[in-house]
């Protein structure tokens, strides 16, 4: 008896399908977005200091309990192990200290609205065009490498001092800069000031 083979039509249309909307969605202009609502995005910066925060806070309160643990004494003088739970508490507690500033930053840091003409500075959100798509930054004053998704769009949080962020301040719409990273650096455009 023949074995029906499966109607593969179907599949290969919605196959299509997608591809054209992926096709479609890259080509789509950034331009008819409406801009990144300011808030949300300090919203979302927040919220992602308040998770870092808890996570290094539960990491340097469980780095402390080792250092000071019955456990982690040292049994003749090359064990180290107490020691270097101490740094790594020590170091874990700084960093605590920096997250909580950070929040107190991001709370209070003015989100100005930027023109596209404008000059690129703290406060400003930019896309660059890199290859068949737009990558978003938000130039803040601290929390660089920071990432998070504000109104459809993926955005990392990038700092002055940073390679990128030393580029773009300054810079305009149409200036081009050069991404680190990858074999060969081409000049990429911005694309966008918010």
């Amino acid at each position: 008896m023949p074995v029906d083979k499966p109607d593969r039509t179907g599949v290969k249309m919605l196959l299509r399908l997608q591809w054209r909307e992926r096709k479609n969605l890259l080509e789509r202009s950034w331009e008819d977005l409406p801009p990144v609502t300011k808030s949300a995005l300090r919203t979302a910066i927040l919220q992602e200091l308040h998770e870092e925060l808890d996570r290094q806070a539960k990491a340097a309160a469980l780095a402390r309990d080792e250092a000071i643990s019955e456990e982690s004494q040292p049994e003749n003088k090359w064990d180290t192990h107490s020691q270097e739970a101490a740094y790594l508490a020590e170091g874990q507690a700084r960093l605590v200290i920096e997250i909580g500033e950070s929040l107190a930053f991001y709370q209070s840091l003015p989100m100005p609205e930027f023109a596209k003409g404008d000059a690129i500075a703290v406060g400003a959100i930019v896309g660059v065009q890199t290859g068949n798509h737009t990558s978003w930054y938000f130039m803040g004053p601290r929390a660089g490498g920071l990432e998070c998704e504000v109104d459809g769009r993926k955005i990392l949080v990038i700092t002055p001092q940073s390679p990128v962020g030393r580029q773009l301040v300054g810079r305009r719409v149409g200036d081009t800069i050069l991404l680190p990273g990858g074999g060969s650096r081409s000049p990429t455009p911005i694309t966008h000031v918010e």
